[in-house]
């Protein structure tokens, strides 16, 4: 009966040398662990911006609501993490109903085809009641509004005066109780609140050479 047995160990073509798999998974370690770090770093950190007007902008195209306070997002219609800023405005909508109204401003570029600017976010923005929406052409209504950010928020009274600007996210596309969001129902349903101003999470609104062309830095 012929010998089963091989004197031989296998082959290299067979078997991967130990220390070249443990080399290997540490390098796969070493690189989601570093990537898991950035993603936490830039979800973590605030975009740029700037000191809005004490009071609403006379050369405004937004006509603001006489009767109640009036709340202005400005978002960039392709920025994934306005979508928790849109999610934020709904839940303050429902807890400040009739107190507020809201505009929601989306940047549309002059190279920005029409179609393109009515994103799902477009119309997650406009099924929130007393809400209104509307596109920014070349941004201008977010210059008057001292917007870089996309999330960025500003909320003034009957009077037009400003009582809070800034972020209403925990986090660039994260949702949560924020301080933001908190300042601005305190301020809405007892007239006082903590902070005036947040840091807000976001893409940014325009581009370096857009901001050179339109003298903001």
């Amino acid at each position: 009966m012929p010998n089963l047995h091989s004197d031989h160990g296998p082959t290299a073509s067979a078997a991967t040398p130990r220390p070249l798999v443990l080399t290997g998974l540490a390098v796969w370690a070493i690189a989601s662990g570093g990537g898991f770090l950035w993603l936490l770093s830039s979800s973590a950190t605030p975009g740029p911006t700037s000191v809005p007007e004490p009071t609403w902008p006379q050369d405004s195209r937004i006509v603001p609501d006489s009767a109640r306070a009036n709340l202005v997002l400005l978002v960039h219609p392709h920025c994934p993490c306005s979508q928790a800023s849109i999610a934020e405005l709904s839940e303050i909508m429902a807890c400040c109903n009739g107190l507020v109204a809201a505009h929601v401003l989306f940047l549309k570029p002059s190279q920005m085809p029409d179609g393109c600017k009515v994103t799902d976010l477009w119309h997650r923005a406009a099924s929130i009641p007393g809400t209104h929406v509307r596109a920014d052409a070349e941004g201008r209504e977010a210059c008057r509004f001292g917007a870089l950010t996309s999330g960025q928020v500003v909320l003034y009274d009957r009077e037009g005066l400003l009582n809070f600007s800034g972020g209403i996210t925990i986090a660039r596309g994260h949702r949560g109780e924020s301080t933001g969001r908190q300042a601005i129902v305190d301020w809405l349903t007892r007239r006082t609140a903590k902070r005036s101003s947040e840091v807000v999470f976001g893409c940014p609104l325009f581009s370096d050479r857009a901001l050179a062309g339109k003298g903001t830095r």
